[in-house]
């Protein structure tokens, strides 16, 4: 089978639900539950160090630019002519909320990208040890090209994050729009660095195009799940997990086909 027809199948939902998973039972292995800390740590001291250094300056810069905002100044100039509220009456907690909604994700992303360029080399070694060592490695410049692709994903959340903050003032929307920015953060970043190591640039090629689907299903759920605070203790390994069980077993599923 060439490889023009190798793209042409994928493991499908049964694949990401198989990765799902395999990927709680490795999570408990002593390795993976220690390879918990490093992200967990680094978002942990990421909202500290923003809050309590970054809040600060970051609220006084809003501030000033709301208040030399004429837009801003006519919009609270007609609620009041209604007999609404003043925007200037809540400016305090306005400017708090729209920090910690900066602030709070870019210590999320930060701790992603650390799991991405840091940890998951880790999960992936121990995944390609005891499940997968039949899978060779053939990738090349596998830290140089992941780390190039947590930046660049990285930079685009946030720019993307902070340009979509006022769909924040209908809920709904904001939810949504979360969603959206969390499963491209982790199908972008984690698809990539599941199989950078064993993949060559010609096989990932293959591997994102026939199995964008299922990597895009796994970046939703974990989105999903990064709304619960408490996962974010062990999602940003969690999530590599996953990427990597379905990850090598689409490469060794393509290696099996084209050989």
């Amino acid at each position: 089978m060439n490889s023009s027809q190798a793209t042409q199948q994928s493991l499908g939902l049964d694949g990401v639900g198989q990765a799902f998973g395999r990927a709680l039972v490795s999570q408990c292995h002593p390795r993976m539950l220690f390879a918990l800390l490093m992200p967990f740590l680094i978002v942990l001291g990421a909202v500290i160090v923003l809050l309590f250094v970054a809040l600060g300056p970051l609220t006084s810069w809003l501030s000033q630019q709301l208040s030399d905002s004429t837009m801003l100044l006519e919009a609270n100039d007609w609620l009041v002519s209604i007999g609404l509220f003043s925007l200037l009456s809540v400016k305090a907690w306005m400017l708090t909320f729209i920090a910690i909604m900066v602030l709070l994700p870019a210590s999320g992303i930060l701790g992603l990208a650390v799991a991405a360029v840091f940890v998951m080399p880790l999960v992936v070694s121990h995944l390609s040890q005891h499940r997968y060592a039949e899978v060779s490695m053939r990738g090349e410049y596998a830290f140089m090209v992941s780390f190039w692709n947590a930046l660049w994903v990285s930079v685009v959340f946030l720019l993307g994050w902070v340009l979509t903050l006022p769909f924040w003032l209908f809920p709904p929307l904001g939810l949504l729009v979360s969603l959206l920015w969390w499963t491209f953060a982790f199908s972008r970043m984690m698809r990539l660095d599941s199989i950078v190591e064993h993949a060559s640039a010609a096989e990932r090629k293959i591997l994102l195009a026939r199995h964008g689907t299922g990597f895009w299903v796994i970046g939703f759920f974990c989105a999903c799940l990064n709304l619960l605070p408490p996962a974010w203790v062990f999602l940003p390994v969690f999530s590599g997990l996953v990427y990597t069980h379905y990850g090598l077993a689409s490469l060794r599923q393509l290696r099996s086909e084209i050989d």
